[in-house]
C-alpha cells in the first residue's frame, strides 16, 4: 500500500535526502512553498542543512526519495537549528508521485500532499490541474474568461482537481463561488498536445493574489 505520512513543512526536506539503507522502492516528490507571508527558510535533515534561503513559491523538480523516515528541522534563514520553528518527521513508503506544499499564512502554516497524475494524456488534449492555495480566498469558480462557462465549480481552499482540455490557448476568470464578480483573470495560457500543467491560485486575496502556471510533464 502506498503511504506518505507528512508533518508540517517536512516537504522541504526531500531536496537532498539520501535513501535509507535497504530501501525497497523509490518515491518521486516535488515541493512547493506556497505560504504567502512565510519568510525564507533553511531546512535541516538529521542536523545537516539540505536547503538554504528557500523563498515563497520555490518549486522543485521531482526528487527521488527512498522508503524511510527522516528527521526535519525548519529555521529562519541563517539562524541555524537552535532557532528552529518546527521539528518533525517525514515518512515515505511504497513508490509514489506527489507534490507537497506549505500552505496558509505563517501563523497557521500547514502541509498538504497532492497526488500527481503522470499517466499519458490522450492525443489532442492537455491535462491541467488547478490548486486553490490562497488562504483567505473563499471557494471559487473557474470559468473560461469572458464567459459563464464553468470549468471548475465551488473549489474550496486547498482543493485540487485535474481537467483534460483540447490543446490550445486559454484564459480563465476566477470568481467567488456562485458569483459573477471576477477577482482575477489569468494571462493567456497555451496548453500543448500531450502536456500536463498545474495552475496554482496563491497569495493573499487582498494583496499579491495571482495564478502560477507550471509544466508538470511534456508530451511524449
Amino acid at each position: 500500500m502506498r503511504r506518505i505520512v507528512l508533518a508540517l513543512l517536512a516537504m522541504f526536506a526531500v531536496a537532498m535526502i539520501v535513501p535509507s539503507a535497504g530501501a525497497q522502492s523509490q518515491n518521486f516528490i516535488r515541493v512547493m512553498h506556497a505560504s504567502p507571508d512565510a519568510p525564507n527558510v533553511d531546512v535541516f535533515v538529521n542536523g545537516q542543512a539540505v536547503l538554504t534561503d528557500v523563498p515563497f513559491f520555490a518549486y522543485s523538480d521531482y526528487l527521488t526519495l527512498g522508503d524511510g523516515t527522516y528527521e526535519v528541522a525548519i529555521s529562519p534563514t541563517g539562524q541555524g537549528t537552535d532557532a528552529s520553528v518546527w521539528v518533525g518527521e517525514l515518512t515515505v513508503q511504497g513508490g509514489v508521485y506527489g507534490t507537497v506544499a506549505a500552505v496558509n499564512f505563517v501563523e497557521n502554516l500547514d502541509a498538504v500532499l497532492y497526488d500527481d497524475d503522470v499517466s499519458p494524456v490522450p492525443a489532442g488534449n492537455a491535462r491541467v490541474r488547478i490548486i486553490h492555495a490562497s488562504p483567505n480566498a473563499p471557494a471559487v469558480d473557474v470559468k473560461l474568461a469572458g464567459t459563464d462557462t464553468v470549468v471548475l465549480a465551488n473549489a474550496p481552499y486547498r482543493a485540487s482537481a485535474y481537467l483534460e482540455v483540447p490543446a490550445g490557448t486559454y484564459q480563465f476568470d476566477i470568481s467567488p463561488a456562485g458569483s459573477s464578480d471576477v477577482v482575477f483573470t489569468t494571462p493567456a495560457l497555451t496548453f500543448l498536445d500531450g502536456w500536463t500543467y498545474t495552475l496554482v491560485a496563491t497569495g493573499d486575496l487582498n494583496e499579491n493574489f495571482w495564478v502560477q502556471s507550471r509544466v508538470d510533464r511534456t508530451g511524449q
